[in-house]
């Protein structure tokens, strides 16, 4: 395997820089740690870990702590070199890692959820951390206190979290598709809206105040961007991923959007065009081409003494339509479909060559991935996942940035 490690960067593609290995379990999080040549895992090995890159370039633990349950989920405040560790058992571990990174001691348990919790924010300027758990709710207490201030239940489990730290709005996904927008107050909550429009459990999120842009990824293989600043509601549907989306990451300098899947697909997505919004799908009882009925169509059916069709839908149009009618594949980047998905024949006849350039580009991260982190001021990514391995990457090559990345692999 050394030889998937470069030394010079290799054009257009991540670099791996380094490999980390000796967990016993499922690495839940991996995070860098900003100005240093470092990374802190969270395992369900139920330990948590400081790993540091020492002169010959391996990367040792310099803290290893074991926890009473696994862990699940990770959050760190690097200015106040704060970690937070969430567990199997619902409980949120906070501790206070020395300068040197060298010692780590335990401050408070936060008794945050009855059961596993799904991620973990924290907020300096109100002091709350918010996570979300498999108790099917959202919690935010006070780390002054250790006490609770308040509780939001969901119909289905909550399986991921975004905060914005200045308005105090939090987005929770979860395993029903739906991703809920609340207003957080001291002790109490309001629900804004609800977003709909993906067809499996929410994976990962990711908020960017600046733009305010949600962006969400899905096991439906789709990530969809929300532009909840803006009056229209406007939503842009990415289809490039063949696996669950298990974690993305927005560059707001390059207008880029970087995601990750469990198959180990690496993608980067070029968000700085006018990208086409998917249309909604038009309902009929007959194709919308050549007016044969489907076969719920009872009475057409009788009338016209025809067999009922299949419905389909072309991607492009919308457009309800049968097999017949739509015999072509085609990718349409600016819609977001990477990938070749049915359209109606005229649609195909309307889409140029030029029209299928790719948008996106993909990587193979040669691992299952289930979360990633980025230190976008560095150009660098870390990736983790069931293989029990975590992988150190120089994304400059496919990002649009020519920052150091303070990383060697010397």
């Amino acid at each position: 395997m050394a030889a998937e490690i470069h030394s010079r960067p290799q054009s257009s593609r991540p670099i791996l820089l380094s490999k980390v290995e000796g967990h016993q379990d499922v690495v839940s999080a991996a995070l860098l740690i900003p100005k240093e040549d470092g990374v802190i895992t969270a395992s369900e090995d139920r330990t948590i870990r400081v790993w540091l890159k020492r002169d010959s370039g391996q990367y040792w633990p310099s803290i290893y702590h074991t926890m009473s349950s696994p862990c699940s989920a990770m959050a760190y405040h690097h200015d106040s070199r704060r970690i937070f560790v969430g567990q199997d058992n619902g409980a949120i571990m906070e501790f206070h890692v020395s300068e040197d990174f060298n010692k780590m001691n335990f401050v408070k348990t936060y008794p945050a959820h009855q059961n596993r919790v799904s991620a973990i924010t924290f907020c300096l300027a109100s002091e709350w951390v918010i996570s979300t758990g498999h108790d099917k709710c959202i919690s935010w207490m006070c780390t002054r206190s250790g006490s609770m201030l308040g509780r939001h239940y969901f119909t289905s489990w909550a399986s991921c979290l975004q905060y914005d730290h200045e308005t105090r709005h939090a987005f929770v996904g979860d395993y029903s598709g739906q991703i809920t927008l609340l207003k957080l107050e001291q002790n109490t909550c309001s629900v804004i809206t609800t977003l709909k429009g993906h067809e499996g459990s929410i994976t990962s999120l990711w908020w960017d105040p600046v733009q305010r842009l949600l962006f969400s990824g899905a096991s439906d293989h789709s990530i969809i961007m929300w532009d909840i600043g803006g009056r229209k509601g406007r939503t842009l549907l990415l289809q490039g991923h063949h696996d669950k989306v298990q974690a993305i990451c927005y560059i707001q300098l390059t207008r880029q959007l970087v995601s990750c899947s469990a198959d180990g697909g690496i993608a980067v997505w070029n968000m700085d065009i006018s990208r086409e919004e998917a249309p909604q799908w038009l309902e009929s009882d007959s194709c919308q081409k050549c007016e044969q009925p489907f076969f719920w169509n009872i009475k057409q059916m009788w009338d016209t003494k025809t067999l009922g069709l299949r419905q389909h839908h072309c991607r492009k149009c919308g457009q309800a339509v049968c097999g017949k009618c739509s015999t072509k594949r085609s990718s349409y980047p600016i819609m977001g479909f990477e990938f070749q998905v049915r359209v109606c024949d005229s649609c195909f006849e309307s889409i140029k060559d030029e029209d299928r350039t790719s948008l996106a580009t993909f990587h193979e991260g040669k691992h299952n991935i289930s979360h990633m982190s980025m230190d976008i001021s560095r150009g660098l990514m870390v990736t983790c996942g069931s293989d029990r391995i975590v992988k150190i990457w120089d994304m400059t090559p496919v990002v649009g940035c020519s920052l150091a990345t303070g990383f060697s692999s010397r």
